[in-house]
């Protein structure tokens, strides 16, 4: 089939490399985001998307808004019998989705109707999910709602992030998105309407949304540092100043208040609403990332200071 991809971020590489080495469809375009200003010179930068397009020799387009006239008149003259998106970052209009005779097929990282939503890996893992996987579904007005083609599933491991997860699941979802663009050319795949119970939503995460409260059980610490790994980064405030945390481990039944730091020989621990946690890598501000028990030396932590 001919095709126009839409993405913009690194997962959703694998799906675009594995539709170019398909050697059945002909990728005619992509559709991403605006180059955006990166690095402290604050250059315009293209996408890792539209990097590998042009890589490829593939037409890039770019447009602010999808509804722009001019992308809409642009798209209709490529002429693609189908939209494949991953992570494309920007809403479709009607009047885009209409375009493709066989839809736009979204790659979404969760098991439909669980986990619609800009957010649906961390969610699963703050949530404490077991098992999460992949869904290709059609595209419709109504947020991740449509259809679904087809679904993979993947077990999350104790010690995933945020970002563990996503690759993999980025990986296995490029094999789902390839069969299910050949099912659809083939006329052999029939999408699903999703049940209509049990739809949850996992909103996008915010840098405000990935402060660390300790005040809470040593589980829910755990999985919220997880699930907000790297990506937008745990943080809490120490001294009044903001410090970036990654993975910690839960550990024994030491008694701490919520927030407050014990410092040992070789590990630094923090008081829950429970047990404890050992901090892992810490990133003080202007300072390097580097491992807990070296910033509680640097800082020449207190007995009873504690993380807010």
């Amino acid at each position: 089939m001919r095709l126009v991809f839409a993405g913009t971020p690194e997962v959703a590489l694998p799906s675009l490399r594995a539709l170019l080495d398909s050697g059945r469809h002909e990728v005619a375009a992509v559709v991403t985001r605006p180059d955006a200003p990166a690095g402290r010179g604050r250059h315009l930068v293209r996408s890792p998307v539209g990097a590998l397009a042009d890589e490829h020799g593939i037409e890039v387009l770019t447009p602010r808004k999808a509804a722009d006239p001019d992308f809409l008149d642009r798209l209709r003259a490529i002429a693609p019998d189908c939209c494949p998106v991953v992570a494309y970052g920007a809403l479709l209009p009607q009047k885009a989705l209409d375009i493709p005779p066989h839809g736009w097929v979204n790659l979404h990282f969760s098991v439909l109707p669980a986990w619609r939503g800009a957010a649906p890996v961390q969610a699963a893992l703050r949530a404490g999910d077991e098992i999460t996987g992949a869904s290709t579904f059609r595209i419709v007005k109504e947020l991740d709602a449509g259809p679904v083609f087809g679904v993979v599933t993947e077990n999350v491991r104790a010690d995933d992030t945020a970002g563990t997860l996503l690759d993999r699941l980025a990986e296995a979802g490029a094999g789902l998105l390839v069969s299910t663009i050949d099912g659809i050319e083939d006329g052999t795949l029939r999408a699903q309407e999703q049940p209509p119970d049990g739809a949850s939503y996992a909103p996008k995460v915010t840098t405000d949304d990935a402060k660390v409260d300790f005040s809470v059980p040593a589980l829910a610490v755990d999985r919220h540092v997880r699930a907000v790994t790297p990506d937008p980064g745990a943080w809490a405030e120490f001294r009044g100043e903001r410090i970036k945390l990654g993975p910690v481990t839960r550990v024994g039944a030491d008694s701490l208040k919520p927030g407050e730091v014990h410092v040992e020989r070789k590990r630094v621990l923090v008081g829950t609403a429970t047990a404890p946690v050992a901090l892992g890598d810490v990133q003080a501000p202007g300072k390097k990332r580097m491992a807990a028990t070296d910033w509680a030396r640097g800082a020449r932590v207190e007995p009873g200071e504690r993380l807010t």
